[in-house]
């Protein structure tokens, strides 16, 4: 389900809150959808389950996610603002690239056709 990169300087704590994020704002997690328990992710990724704890309390404290003791944990009804919050994250990204181009004295016209060509 999570695609790790042991060679990023990505903590893998924060690659699997970012691929969690992706997951839902590509719609494959939904709310209330159950996650795997914290031992179960780490031993199907097999990394440290401190590694997991980390993250997700990580994703509890942005309210992403929501653990019922002895029932689970599970994807909370925030999926919206999640979705959203990645779409202002990656349109920041795009503008620091856009003023980094125009640093190198390239127009954004020629940006724009450049992209959407």
């Amino acid at each position: 389900m999570i695609n790790l990169d042991y060679n990023s300087r990505i903590p893998i704590y924060e690659q699997i809150v970012r691929e969690i994020e992706r997951y839902i704002a590509l719609g494959i997690l939904k709310e209330n959808d159950k996650m795997p328990s914290i031992r179960q992710m780490a031993i199907d990724l097999g990394i440290n389950p401190n590694t997991v704890k980390k993250a997700y309390t990580i994703l509890e404290n942005k309210k992403i996610i929501s653990s019922l003791s002895t029932k689970g944990t599970f994807i909370t009804n925030n999926t919206k603002e999640v979705v959203d919050d990645k779409i202002e994250k990656e349109i920041e990204l795009i503008k620091e690239k856009i003023k980094e181009l125009e640093k190198l004295g390239i127009s954004k016209d020629t940006i724009l056709k450049k992209v959407f060509k």
